[in-house]
């Protein structure tokens, strides 16, 4: 059986573009897809910790070291530039292999500047 499980997110970046008339994406700055496991194309979450939003799209790699993090397309319409948010990306796994794999958290500051790299443990038992 396969299990749908938390891979990898940047927490609480702060949002440097909106583009309501671009074609529908997320464009992250390439530095923190790397660190976080991302890849150009791949489905994620944003979660907007101002307004509630929640919403789906796909990657596509920004300019290394420029800390973009632009919701285009209609996402542009439920976060704005300023507002911080949560990008989180799941993988599909056996049930084997995700007890033991350990997700990535990115934490960003200021400029959406990696400040911390994290490996999460997970509970060995279920239930």
């Amino acid at each position: 059986m396969f299990v749908n499980i938390f891979k990898s997110k940047i927490h609480r970046a702060t949002v440097t573009e909106a583009c309501l008339n671009y074609m529908g994406s997320i464009t992250i700055d390439s530095e923190l897809m790397k660190a976080a496991r991302i890849r150009p194309n791949e489905r994620v979450q944003i979660v907007d910790n101002n307004n509630g939003a929640r919403l789906e799209t796909y990657v596509i790699s920004g300019e290394p070291g420029s800390g973009i993090i632009c919701l285009n397309g209609a996402a542009a319409r439920l976060v704005q530039p300023g507002d911080t948010v949560i990008i989180i990306s799941y993988a599909w796994m056996e049930e084997k292999e995700a007890d033991e794999y350990q997700p990535v958290v990115v934490m960003v500051g200021e400029g959406n500047k990696i400040t911390e790299i994290r490996h999460v443990e997970h509970p060995r038992e279920i239930g």
